[in-house]
């Protein structure tokens, strides 16, 4: 059926946009689901502490298990590429797959998405049902999306070309933080449901039109005559990379495991990565607090409301500017000036110390900007992997949804340690315990919840200074790990050139790059 009239310009979209727009749907959902999914459940339906405890360990096995588990249900086929009744398997029909997955796979995500704001079970039970849900089918998204740019590009500039979008429809759906702000009520729950509902229905449609769209693109692509290599207009071959029945064999998840110990490179990344999600989650999780200890005196509450709300923003506006440098430098040089760029900061702060509110503003923001922009573009790093593992191994189909899936099991711990280790450092350093709880009055008192006695003068002073140094000495500590392991990291330059040209000669077939202009 042909598309005519207004839609069908549709049709004329570039495959970069049509992917980009895939991060846009997640995004306006994940957003709003991190910022208000345990007030929620805490004072709206009054979770008790035991219930909810229990589904946040749960959702922390969960959360941890569920990549690999996904990663390797749906690439384990390509690990050996056994072909079934002589059939072969073509690197189309692998993206054809992740589409449609994706096409079926985002309306349930915003369904699930949809589930935590009505109660429908007691509230422990619907806690611990609605995380896991959502975060399996937020895995299951993430998993196939982050694989389609391995599979629909090769080169770094088209990759860079892909995730260039997704960063900039990601920032348009972080927007979705200051818009819920005007329907946030706890007292009257109704119009923050109506607002997430509409939420939920634009994402639900986004994902389906995107997934048609993005098929319709490749199917047209396979059907182009000839097959121009590295061509801007180049399009995807129809020709298949058939596997004689005599080279298939089967794989198991033990011997998939020793091949990752095997590849150095993976093992140095994942080193690298586990410090930057602590990092990236570390600033998260004390971004408030340094604020409240370090600026309150200095900053109104709505400006750092607004530093808060800004953070989700603007690390995908800052990669529209760091990926264009991946483009001309490579993302090794680009990765290492940023680690480089966050020592020098934090040594300068640490010399400048905590009394110049200005400079501790610019600081703390650009800490946590410069941080999750990394995470970011150390998607493409991963693709390379992918490329690179293919090549070692000698796949005839690259499993990238499954060694995305790896990297998170390795990394994801750092998550729960950023909390962990945080507020012990705070507690070395000041004895202030963050989870300390005042005891009630004695009998008879005149307030049930008297005020606590007046800090010894020196109490406040040391906490404001515990904070400063948790603030420059984590981001320091960090930065000099991660330089010594990225030195290590060799699929740059000369060598990830070489394992991109191998990957086209083991594929047999050009490069599958679909048509992005």
């Amino acid at each position: 059926m042909r598309l005519g009239g207004p839609w069908a310009w549709l049709l004329g979209l570039p495959t970069a946009v049509v992917y980009g727009s895939l991060a846009l749907f997640v995004s306006v959902l994940h957003n709003v689901f991190l910022l208000y999914y345990v007030d929620t459940f805490v004072s709206v339906y009054k979770i008790d502490k035991a219930a909810f405890w229990v589904g946040e360990t749960v959702f922390l096995l969960w959360n941890s298990l569920n990549d690999p588990l996904f990663g390797w249900l749906s690439d384990r086929r390509f690990l050996s590429s056994q072909p079934r009744s002589g059939a072969g398997l073509s690197s189309r029909a692998v993206v054809l797959a992740r589409v449609r997955a994706l096409g079926w796979h985002g309306p349930l995500l915003a369904l699930s998405f949809l589930a935590f704001w009505v109660p429908w079970a007691p509230a422990g039970l619907q806690f611990l049902l609605c995380l896991c849900l959502y975060d399996g089918f937020l895995t299951l998204v993430d998993l196939y999306h982050h694989a389609l740019l391995a599979d629909l590009a090769l080169s770094a500039h088209d990759r860079t070309h892909l995730n260039f979008y997704c960063s900039l429809f990601s920032a348009a759906g972080s927007l979705s933080v200051f818009a819920s702000y005007a329907f946030w009520n706890k007292e009257d729950f109704s119009s923050f449901r109506a607002f997430c509902l509409a939420l939920a229905t634009g994402s639900g449609l986004g994902f389906v039109g995107a997934a048609r769209l993005l098929r319709r693109r490749v199917e047209a692509a396979g059907r182009e005559p000839g097959c121009p290599a590295m061509a801007v207009n180049g399009g995807l071959c129809e020709e298949e990379l058939l596997v004689s029945s005599e080279e298939a064999g089967s794989i198991t998840l033990g011997q998939y495991l020793r091949q990752l110990a095997r590849h150095r490179n993976f093992l140095w990344f994942v080193g690298m990565d586990l410090v930057q999600v602590f990092h990236c989650h570390f600033n998260s999780n004390f971004f408030p607090l340094f604020l409240e200890h370090l600026l309150s005196e200095h900053i109104s509450l709505s400006t750092g409301s607004f530093l808060l709300g800004i953070s989700y923003v603007a690390p995908h506006l800052n990669n529209l500017y760091f990926l264009p440098l991946c483009r001309r430098w490579g993302v090794y040089a680009v990765v290492r000036g940023l680690f480089l760029l966050k020592l020098g900061l934090s040594l300068l702060m640490l010399l400048a110390g905590p009394n110049h509110p200005g400079l501790l503003c610019l600081f703390i923001a650009s800490n946590r900007v410069f941080t999750e922009g990394t995470c970011k573009l150390l998607t493409l790093v991963v693709t390379d992997l992918v490329d690179e593992d293919l090549v070692l191994n000698h796949r005839k189909q690259a499993a990238s949804a499954l060694l995305f899936g790896m990297v998170a099991l390795v990394t994801k711990p750092g998550q729960t340690f950023a909390p962990l280790l945080g507020t012990w450092l705070l507690c070395f350093y000041t004895g202030h315990d963050l989870f300390q709880r005042h005891p009630p009055a004695p009998v008879g008192s005149a307030q049930p919840w008297p005020e606590p006695p007046a800090q010894p003068p020196a109490q406040a002073p040391a906490l404001r200074q515990g904070c400063f140094h948790l603030l420059v000495l984590v981001p320091i500590a960090c930065a000099l790990l991660q330089l010594f392991t990225w030195s290590q990291f060799t699929l740059h330059g000369r060598r990830l050139h070489m394992v991109k040209a191998q990957r086209q000669s083991l594929s047999r077939a050009q490069t599958l790059d679909i048509k992005m202009v």
